[in-house]
């Protein structure tokens, strides 16, 4: 099956849109405590995708060997997958090395795409404060 994955983060939230075949299911969440106001946008995002992949492998709709278009409105993301550019933040790492274990385990055909923030469709998912 193909799917193509949008994601999104800031201190406060992480979301992510799964869309396959003409189906779309969209999800949001407040950080955990421990990244809560703690983390940058840039690692926020890289723990959207974390948590995203995660929780679609974990809910059925990701399933091995299925394909996934990722995309990122992150130049310097895009980067650090498709060139294996140098990164100096652990953290950051931290969460590549996860993402890389996941999409090996599950044997998951990935394929990066670097789209104009104004297409990401995760950026619409906003978690609704009360």
């Amino acid at each position: 099956m193909h799917h193509i994955f949008y994601f999104n983060g800031d201190a406060n939230n992480i979301s992510w849109v799964i869309q396959t075949d003409g189906s779309i299911v969209r999800q949001n969440r407040t950080h955990a405590e421990i990244y809560k106001n703690k983390v940058t946008n840039i690692q926020s995002k890289y723990v959207a995708l974390h948590v995203g992949i995660f929780w679609g492998v974990g809910m059925f709709i990701i399933k091995n060997r299925d394909s996934v278009k990722i995309t990122m409105d992150e130049k310097m993301m895009y980067e650090h997958f498709t060139l294996h550019s140098k990164i100096e933040d652990d953290f950051i790492l931290e969460k590549i090395r996860f993402i890389k274990q996941l999409i090996t385990q599950r044997e998951l055909k990935i394929e990066f795409q670097i789209i104009d923030s104004n297409e990401n469709i995760s950026r619409e998912n906003r978690v609704n404060k009360c």
